[in-house]
């Protein structure tokens, strides 16, 4: 009788050992059961800001006749950008660079013998900066009108920028979380499954580039400045558990 009760507890510890074992690689598999998905949210824009540097010299004999030559054109190119309706505030000149210019002398045999002064170089810089985008692109394109009225002036190509780059950001992190969830539910329904909590969620790099353009995209983020319509994007990934 007592080997019978003993073979009855040993029959049952078994059972219920491989039921524990069975409950919990079944807990262990739903937990490793998972759905990763990314999901790109992309927005096209204009740029609303512009930055445009141009740079003029003056060279003279005499620091003086430098200095106050390079004031009348200062005045010549600030006159021409209000005409162009530039407002005066968006102007903005740089201090005043100045720089000795030599001569090297040499002799028959090609040894440079001594060096010259012939005079100094004055350089001064001018950004402007506007949300009149449009209008501050057209001036930088009539540049030669200045050069034409004998100053010397050297003019880069503009900056765009946009001024809402947080918002538009939080508009695309939010469409790429819709995409990620819709592709994370078409999987799951296409495995016969569910989507279940989300157990993580991670941001990609944040790039923007010309539109339209084979502009390549940097792991690091690409940040275009030299087209004024641009494209943004953004993805995200997330993770569900798997019902």
């Amino acid at each position: 009788m007592k080997t019978h009760l003993n073979s009855i507890i040993i029959g049952l510890a078994i059972v219920l050992t491989a039921m524990t074992f069975s409950s919990a690689f079944k807990n262990r598999n739903r937990t490793n059961n998972s759905i990763s998905v990314t999901g790109l949210g992309s927005k096209d824009f204009v740029s609303d800001l512009i930055v445009w540097n141009g740079s003029f010299i003056k060279k003279s004999e005499t620091l003086k006749e430098a200095y106050s030559e390079l004031d009348k054109d200062r005045e010549s190119i600030k006159s021409y950008l209000i005409s162009k309706k530039v407002k005066a505030e968006s102007i903005v000149f740089s201090a005043v660079d100045i720089e000795k210019e030599f001569d090297a002398v040499y002799d028959n045999a090609g040894n440079k013998i001594k060096s010259v002064f012939t005079g100094y170089r004055l350089k001064q810089n001018i950004q402007i900066e506007s949300n009149e985008v449009d209008n501050i692109e057209s001036i930088s394109r009539q540049v030669s009108e200045l050069i034409n009225s004998g100053i010397e002036f050297y003019s880069s190509n503009p900056q765009y920028y946009y001024t809402k780059l947080a918002e538009l950001k939080i508009e695309m992190i939010a469409e790429a979380t819709k995409d990620a969830n819709i592709r994370a539910k078409k999987i799951a329904n296409n495995a016969g499954s569910g989507v279940g909590r989300l157990k993580n969620a991670d941001m990609g790099v944040f790039q923007i580039v010309a539109q339209n353009s084979s502009e390549e995209y940097s792991w690091g983020g690409s940040f275009n400045t030299t087209s004024k319509r641009k494209t943004a994007t953004i993805t995200v990934k997330l993770e569900y558990e798997s019902e």
